[in-house]
């Protein structure tokens, strides 16, 4: 792993992730998007295997349900390639990448 995908990861991650585990997780997995999909998803998975909100009337009051909305929306972006880590396969502009788009065809009402 170099420079730019452990400053990568560490910005994605947060700077008190153990770099150790990042390391070893990245030359199990080969790339850093891998690496931060995974311990985003140990981190969600974490927050909803726990209780989503305790109370203690008049003391103190704690709920996750933001963070756990803010680790789904994080996975989301990973998931779709954004934003792009310095090790992600580049496409050139003018290479066709073979993928293909949906287009849902909606029959409009009669008036």
């Amino acid at each position: 792993m170099d420079t730019a995908v452990r400053e990568w990861l560490l910005s994605q991650l947060g700077r008190s992730t153990d770099l150790a585990e990042l390391t070893a997780r990245y030359t199990r997995l080969g790339t850093g998007r891998a690496v931060a999909i995974e311990v985003v998803r140990e981190r969600l998975a974490e927050l909803l295997s726990s209780p989503g909100s305790v109370s203690v009337s008049g003391v103190v009051s704690i709920n996750v349900s933001a963070n756990i909305a803010a680790y789904e929306r994080q996975l989301a972006e990973l998931l779709s390639g954004k934003p792009p880590a310095p090790d992600d396969p580049t496409v050139p502009d003018d290479e066709d990448t073979g993928a293909f788009g949906v287009i849902r065809l909606v029959e409009r009402p009669r008036r």
